[in-house]
């Protein structure tokens, strides 16, 4: 089951509040990043995450990457094409719209393996 993946997948809810808040930038997984063998779902669990927010995901290039996905490739591990790929070791990511957001890294068996 994809919410039970502890590497590179991710699902986060973003919300829109009436009030004008400043954005809260994120650290994907705190002190560890994103990395294999992690509870991202645990991570997440507490937060709130509002549009406007950044999403910063920090790695070593070329161990890991960041793909954006829907629900069902999620859940399935399905790898889009390599050029919808970031992958600069420090990518922030801003949540423009409200809504489940979901996350995997697409390097090697990461997302299908590690869950």
């Amino acid at each position: 089951m994809a919410s039970k993946r502890f590497v590179g997948a991710m699902a986060i809810l973003a919300f829109v509040l009436p009030i004008v808040a400043m954005a809260t930038e994120f650290t994907v997984g705190d002190d560890r990043g994103w990395t294999i063998n992690f509870d991202y779902e645990a991570w997440a669990k507490d937060k709130v995450f509002h549009v406007g927010d950044k999403l910063v995901f920090q790695y070593t290039a070329g161990r890991h990457n960041v793909f954006k996905v829907n629900g069902t490739a999620f859940t399935n591990c399905t790898i889009p094409p390599a050029n919808e790929a970031i992958k600069t070791g420090n990518d922030v990511i801003t949540l423009a719209t409200p809504g489940r957001k979901w996350y995997i890294c697409g390097v090697n068996d990461h997302c299908a393996n590690y869950g």
